[in-house]
């Protein structure tokens, strides 16, 4: 496989800058690509190819979608992206813990703005169900972050299928606070409102599905899930990267400040995952995501009532086959087989 063959060279490199020539090798179409795999499912009204998607963060500004569809994506989500250029937090701000399987990243959702991330995906030519991971500007305080959710949407509404409400990136202060019952329904309202005249003027209907943090407890999962039912979220991710350390702060780069994700998010997200798939009864459709490092960690995660699964840093320690695997898994559940 390629990949392994790659992976020593990209790993003595500094981890952005790996992440930076991946994307650029993966544009030539013989490096990584495979078939793609055909297991097609419906969820939230739309017909993916297959259920196993590729998670926001590693594409952050839509320049590279027809190459990361060739990997055999059901779906593809890109970003996240905020209304007006930000630097994010300065580097080094990615960190490899190998022995782990974990990355940490502080990235502070630099983006190129909503405007040049959307001319980049306007630019892409796969006809691949398209999602884009929104958030808000580091310098807009909560009370006014409706807005600047509302500026993407608006943006971005003819050119995708559904739009990530990202309110659990660790690394803006203050913005996991938009998970709060107050903020979460205010935000749901106004983008509900705004949707409503985006609908009738591209007809076309974008889904809006929440992205939520592996860091809740019991209370904070039942008031999410009560906005998301009464709101009628489209669908729910379960989870951003954690916050908590644990069984990695005694590595190289283990206490780095930053979210983690890889292999010890595993066990945190599918705990998120099974606690909202116990709320919302599925009348709400679950993406799970965290951790997912194999074809039998992806069956955890259908398993504990995902509808979807998302990969990013099981990428990064697996390479492109690690997409099949997991929609071989998806077929072997639905079969019963074991």
């Amino acid at each position: 496989m390629l990949y392994s063959l790659a992976r020593p060279l990209l790993f003595s490199l500094d981890p952005e800058t790996a992440h930076e020539v991946t994307l650029r090798l993966a544009g030539a179409a013989s490096f990584f690509s495979g078939p793609a795999p055909r297991a097609p499912v419906r969820v939230m009204g739309l017909d993916f190819p297959n259920p196993v998607g590729l998670a926001a963060g590693l594409d952050k500004h839509a320049e590279h979608v027809d190459a990361l569809a060739g990997f055999g994506f059901g779906f593809v989500e890109l970003g996240g992206v905020t209304p007006r250029p930000q630097p994010g937090n300065p580097r080094p701000r990615l960190f490899r813990l190998p022995q782990a399987s974990a990355i940490i990243n502080r990235y502070g959702l630099n983006s190129i703005g909503v405007e040049a991330f959307t001319e980049n995906l306007k630019r892409a030519r796969a006809k691949a169900v398209i999602g884009a991971n929104i958030g808000k500007n580091k310098d807009t305080p909560n009370e006014r972050a409706a807005e600047d959710y509302t500026r993407c949407m608006e943006v971005l509404y003819p050119h995708v299928h559904y739009l990530a409400l990202n309110v659990s990136s660790p690394n803006t202060k203050g913005l996991r606070d938009l998970q709060s019952k107050e903020y979460l329904s205010a935000l749901f309202a106004s983008l509900k409102r705004g949707r409503e005249a985006l609908r009738e003027r591209y007809a076309r209907d974008v889904k809006l599905v929440l992205k939520v943090s592996p860091d809740l407890d019991d209370a904070a999962i039942g008031d999410i899930a009560e906005v998301a039912l009464r709101e009628r979220a489209d669908g729910l991710i379960a989870t951003n990267t954690t916050v908590s350390h644990a069984g990695v702060g005694h590595l190289p780069h283990g206490t780095e400040e930053g979210g983690v994700s890889g292999g010890p998010l595993m066990s945190p997200s599918t705990r998120v995952l099974r606690a909202f798939a116990s709320q919302l009864k599925g009348e709400v459709p679950l993406i799970g995501v965290g951790g997912i490092m194999s074809g039998a960690d992806a069956r955890v995660k259908f398993d504990a009532g995902a509808a979807l699964v998302q990969l990013y840093s099981g990428l990064v320690y697996r390479g492109p086959r690690l997409v099949a695997e997991c929609v071989h898994a998806y077929e072997a559940r639905k079969s019963g087989a074991h």
